[in-house]
């Protein structure tokens, strides 16, 4: 029986994480597809929009670097490459969704 590594099991947690937060963003982008500005902001304000947004984008990012990095480790054999493709990866999984975070919570109404 193989062992099972702990990226592994992030992987299968985010993704059923995920689920329920993609449904979410998926009936949330249907009902504001043909909102006005204001009406869009208006749903991005509120707190739980904010929370679940936020949430969001915290595990797509982390889900889509884990499996980024595993693509990494199968197709990348240079070692000073791949930890550096690696660490690049990890820097942007971090900055976009902080950045994005910081942004939502800053919009006004």
């Amino acid at each position: 029986m193989l062992p099972v590594t702990k990226k592994w099991l992030f992987l299968k947690f985010s993704s059923l994480i995920l689920l329920p937060l993609m449904l979410w963003f998926i009936l949330s982008l249907v009902n504001i597809y043909d909102k006005s500005y204001q009406e869009i902001v208006g749903f991005l304000t509120s707190q739980p929009s904010k929370f679940l947004m936020g949430l969001f984008l915290v595990f797509i990012y982390f889900f889509s670097a884990l499996s980024i990095s595993e693509v990494f480790e199968d197709y990348i054999k240079d070692t000073k490459i791949k930890n550096a493709a690696n660490k690049i990866l990890n820097f942007f999984a971090i900055t976009i969704p902080i950045l994005t975070i910081i942004v939502i919570f800053n919009l006004n109404t």
